[in-house]
């Protein structure tokens, strides 16, 4: 049978163990004998000494109980305790269990959990003073009626001892043999080390050609010393280092040249992304002025041609009510509710103009700044919906750059409305904060809807596209979120842009 603890031991270690195996089994031996006999003689010898010390007592103190002459009792075992060190605690307690006297050792340290009792007996002689006949008895033979003897017991005295002063000279005892089985063991150990020794030499050096090929350096130098076994593992770890060192270069060559594919992908990447963060800013940029110029145009020439339209309908329906009233005829009827009709038609087209420029181009962000054009976006969205709006802003934003500006009104028009389709939320807040000494724009909107699991759930397209215009100005988003627990979006634009982008690493 195998034993586990031994596959994993080297030889010397082994012939160690062989040789210290049966010594620290001597050893232990003598050393628990040893430790129980003197706690057994010292305890033999506290029981022996305990009892005789409260018979003695017990003998010696019936007089003193009896008269009531305790003051010389404590004198007498007073003396007893301050001569025997052994002696923790000795008392004289009455019949009735009430303490007649005490007296403690000022040099014991601690006390046995059990005490020596011996009862203080008094001896009672009856002597019949008078005769059968009453007259008074002068003398008499001892043997035809001798006295009458009875004892009782009219207290007790209890022993305590203390086992610390004996203790402390079997203590002493103990270490001087323990002393003499130490440098015995000591002695074995060495020897056990020496034989171990001669046999792992060999096998050492062995072991730390082992550890430097651990620790990376293959170009160990191990030379051959001895034969057997030994010697062929010595030349084994010679030949296992060099074909590992040959490994080691054949494989650095391979990590250095799929580094240098991974840093140029990586490069590549990273010019990938900013290219792309470049043209999403740029088509956003180019969607707003489009945007502008549609705005324009419709403004401009379509509203125009249809207050055109509106004016000659008005003009149309006005000749016709003039020929009606001069010859009434159901054409001039019919003339005049058509001219009604398209001028009506003109007004719903002039309003949806105006509609389609304010959704292309805000101008109320010329007009107010973006402070009130989210304030204006917000009232509107509060007073058509079931859900509760409110805003906050603070800092002077008069000095946003055009662009950033309309970022912000862009991310925070697909917040709200993200909120307004996908939330169902009962109150929604919104949060500019312009902060001058930091140099960036905080936007916070918050809401107390359904929520999502953003680890699990998909991002939708409104997100998306939120998160591509805040890293087109370089600025950073942050979404929030747990189900039922509402949602909250926190994006942080810089006011300045960065100087450069980070360079790609090489």
């Amino acid at each position: 049978m195998t034993l586990r603890f031994w596959r994993g031991w080297s030889i010397g270690r082994r012939m160690a163990f062989i040789t210290m195996l049966p010594v620290t089994f001597l050893f232990t031996s003598f050393v628990w004998y040893s430790y129980y006999s003197h706690r057994a003689q010292v305890a033999d010898e506290l029981a022996e000494r305990g009892r005789i010390l409260a018979r003695a007592l017990s003998e010696t103190s019936e007089y003193n109980v009896i008269s009531g002459n305790l003051s010389d009792l404590r004198l007498t075992i007073n003396g007893l305790v301050q001569s025997d060190r052994s002696i923790y605690r000795v008392e004289v307690v009455g019949v009735d269990g009430g303490q007649a006297v005490r007296v403690d050792s000022e040099s014991a340290r601690d006390a046995q959990p059990h005490y020596y009792e011996a009862p203080i007996k008094k001896q009672v002689v009856w002597i019949n003073l008078f005769t059968d006949n009453g007259t008074p008895h002068v003398s008499a033979s001892s043997a035809l009626r001798p006295p009458t003897l009875t004892t009782e017991v009219v207290g007790w005295v209890r022993v305590t001892m203390s086992p610390s002063n004996m203790m402390d000279k079997q203590t002493r005892r103990f270490r001087f043999e323990m002393s003499i089985a130490a440098l015995a063991l000591a002695a074995s150990g060495v020897l056990a080390w020496v034989l171990a020794r001669s046999l792992t030499v060999p096998l050492r050096e062995a072991i730390g050609a082992l550890r430097g090929i651990r620790n990376g350096d293959f170009r160990v130098h191990l030379p051959v010393k001895t034969g057997g076994e030994v010697g062929e593992l010595q030349a084994s770890i010679g030949e296992m280092a060099q074909a590992l060192d040959e490994s080691k270069r054949d494989l650095e060559n391979k990590v250095a040249e799929r580094t240098r594919d991974l840093l140029a992908s990586r490069n590549e990447a990273l010019r990938a992304d900013a290219d792309k963060r470049k043209l999403i800013q740029k088509v956003n940029s180019i969607i707003e002025d489009e945007r502008k110029s549609i705005a324009v145009e419709i403004h401009d020439e379509l509203n125009a041609s249809l207050i055109a339209a509106r004016l000659e309908a008005q003009s149309i329906g006005a000749l016709a009510a003039r020929a009606a009233k001069a010859e009434p005829s159901p054409e001039i009827e019919e003339i005049g509710r058509k001219s009604q009709a398209i001028t009506k038609l003109a007004l719903d087209l002039y309003a949806n103009g105006r509609r389609l420029v304010r959704r292309l181009r805000p101008e109320v962000l010329d007009m107010l700044g973006l402070h009130g054009a989210v304030e204006e976006m917000v009232r509107h969205y509060d007073g058509s919906s079931g859900c509760s709006f409110e805003f906050h802003g603070e800092g002077d934003f008069a000095r946003l750059s055009n662009e950033l500006a309309i970022s912000a009104y862009r991310i925070v028009q697909e917040a709200l409305s993200n909120v307004m389709k996908h939330a169902h939320a009962s109150s929604a807040q919104v949060r500019l904060v312009l902060d001058e000494g930091a140099q960036t724009l905080r936007i916070v909107v918050a809401d107390d809807g359904n929520g999502f699991d953003p680890a699990s759930a998909s991002e939708g397209i409104g997100i998306i596209g939120m998160r591509e215009r805040v890293y087109a100005v370089h600025g950073v988003m942050d979404v929030r979120s747990r189900p039922g627990g509402g949602t909250v979006v926190a994006i942080t634009l810089p006011l300045t842009a960065p100087i450069s982008a980070p360079n790609p690493v090489s």
